[in-house]
């Protein structure tokens, strides 16, 4: 009886203490949002999950667009899903799945100033299975 006491307790204080280990991705490091950096080299050693925000820092020159997967690979922000232009926007990833941000001004997503990532679930759980007989 015991033991689903602590369990409970354990469940209870990883629940509050979990989004504390969400992380906060400056894009492009010290580069930011501009031409001449390779987002995909940028963003290949890294895992992205829910909770984690995506921090876009930029000139007036460039701006972010969330776009769905066919206006990514047009480099099209018509059809934007959201856009900023406050050269310093935060989009906390809420969900799992493939997301999509180009720049919109013209000419800029074909030249490489574009991200796709694959946001995975957040299993705030999982460390305990390796501790705790459920």
């Amino acid at each position: 009886m015991a033991g689903r006491g602590l369990l409970a307790a354990g469940l209870v204080l990883l629940a509050a203490v979990a989004p504390a280990y969400a992380a906060d991705y400056t894009v492009g490091d010290s580069s930011g949002w501009a031409s001449g950096v390779d987002y995909s080299t940028w963003a290949s050693d890294k895992t992205f999950t829910v909770g984690d925000t995506l921090v876009f820092q930029y000139g007036a020159s460039h701006n972010v667009a969330e776009v769905g997967s066919s206006d990514y690979s047009a480099c099209s922000a018509t059809n934007s899903i959201q856009s900023f232009s406050d050269q310093d926007t935060k989009v906390t990833l809420t969900k799992p799945g493939t997301r999509y941000f180009i720049c919109g001004v013209s000419g800029h997503c074909s030249r490489g100033i574009k991200l796709a990532r694959q946001i995975l679930r957040f299993d705030r759980y999982s460390c305990l299975y390796e501790h705790f007989e459920i």
